[in-house]
């Protein structure tokens, strides 16, 4: 007798899941545009872009067919020691300068968690050539993301993810988020939200010692601890301090860069450049994987010009894989010509609205986003801000009646692919309310 797709889906070991929790995985064998097609028949709109990455909906023939021409001409090519590709070359010469300003320089990952890795790795490589070899530790955020291998673990600031992992890494810890709504730390008179949580990592810096710390990293906007929106003094500050303290400043831009805040990248929000920036995600859509780092014109500078017997001795196998490469290539054209990073300003704008009227309802204390980014947060009632323990059951009915979203904690967490028309978010929003409504009236 012939297994059903279920009962071979038993063999996949699936990230962050118990069978408790999700007797039966959602299958899908068919997607198009922001539509995503369950083998039972039933229809969604995909509400993450997969996971905060397929920026271009499902589908695209121009991705699909980039990816065979490169796969017809060169299929594979290491970048080790002087080789490369065509293709991974003229990828990194289009990056050069369109992030930021001084950031020329791209070595490629294959996603998010090996980018953070790198990042690190040069961090403590690039202090040891400027004469400070104790400058190691990495401050990061409660709440914040940067993966879960064992190095990106410890900067992750989501203890559920350290759990039965533990101890992780020393040379990591942690300050409070920049988080209006539920900011942990102390706000003294005449601070702000943002200048407080600033003033948290200027602390931290001074109690650690300026000459033991090597970078701060932070997502522009936070991601999977909730679609955190920064306080628009928030950045300068932090960019000001760590220019006082000569600590690295990297952006995490895995899930911001490509356009989904509205700008091409999030740091732009806000006027700041980074010394070193993380990418992946969205540079191909998701249709293969594809990562990396930019690195300052200064540390480049270095990596050119130190000792051969101190050079930056760091690889992947598949580190600038050209066929990855040339859907970027491909991904960037499209993006770049359609301008989706205003369309993503304003879908985000547009769905904003259409989802504000909820923090009428007693149960939801704050909606939220940036761009393409946004968040509805669940409260047992507003004055107490207790936390509601009913977003799985809300994200539940979404997805009965045609929409899948994602929980954090008591928050629904969405991000439409950037080619969601008017209708199509008036739809999400819909489904959202009458989710929300349902649930508590229960």
């Amino acid at each position: 007798m012939a297994r059903t797709i279920h009962e071979k889906d038993e063999r996949l070991i699936h990230p962050l899941h118990h069978p408790q929790t999700v007797p039966q995985t959602m299958v899908f064998d068919r997607a198009e545009g922001i539509y995503l097609h369950r083998v039972d028949g039933h229809k969604v709109i995909d509400g993450m872009s997969g996971l905060w990455n397929v920026n271009l909906g499902h589908g695209r023939p121009e991705l699909a067919e980039a990816a065979h021409r490169q796969m017809m001409s060169v299929a594979y090519m290491s970048n080790y020691s002087g080789t490369g590709c065509a293709t991974t070359i003229e990828l990194a010469d289009r990056l050069a300068g369109f992030a930021y300003p001084d950031l020329n320089s791209t070595f490629f990952t294959s996603g998010g968690a090996e980018s953070t890795e790198s990042a690190f790795k040069t961090v403590r490589w690039y202090w040891k050539q400027m004469g400070k070899p104790n400058k190691t530790t990495i401050i990061s955020r409660l709440r914040g993301y940067h993966g879960v291998t064992l190095a990106a673990l410890s900067a992750t600031g989501i203890p559920g993810y350290w759990k039965h992992f533990e101890p992780v890494m020393p040379g990591f810890t942690h300050v409070n988020p920049p988080y209006p709504y539920r900011f942990a730390g102390e706000v003294r008179e005449g601070e702000t939200v943002g200048l407080a949580a600033a003033r948290e990592l200027e602390e931290k810096i001074e109690e650690l010692g300026a000459d033991n710390v090597g970078a701060f990293i932070a997502e522009p906007v936070m991601g999977a601890g909730g679609v955190i929106v920064p306080p628009d003094d928030y950045f300068p500050r932090i960019r000001e301090i760590c220019d006082e303290h000569n600590i690295l400043l990297i952006s995490d831009e895995v899930i911001t860069g490509w356009g989904r805040t509205g700008e091409w990248f999030g740091l732009h929000h806000w006027g700041v450049q980074p010394d070193l920036m993380t990418f992946a995600k969205a540079i191909t859509s998701g249709y293969l994987p594809l990562g990396g780092i930019q690195v300052h014109d200064r540390i480049k500078d270095v990596m050119d010009t130190c000792p051969f017997e101190d050079r930056w001795f760091h690889a992947y196998t598949y580190s600038g894989h050209p066929t990855c490469c040339a859907v970027a290539l491909a991904n960037l054209d499209i993006l770049q010509a359609g301008e989706y990073h205003k369309k993503a300003r304003h879908a985000g704008n547009y769905l904003l609205g259409a989802l504000r009227h909820l923090e009428e309802h007693d149960n939801v204390g704050e909606v939220r986003g940036k761009g393409m980014m946004l968040a509805v947060e669940l409260v047992e009632d507003k004055e107490s801000r207790t936390e509601a323990g009913t977003a799985e059951a809300v994200k539940n009915a979404c997805i009965e009646k045609g929409f899948m979203a994602r929980v954090v904690g008591n928050l629904v967490v969405m991000a439409p692919p950037l080619i969601s028309t008017d209708a199509e978010l008036d739809r999400i929003a819909e489904i959202l309310a009458e989710s929300v409504e349902e649930v508590h009236a229960a």
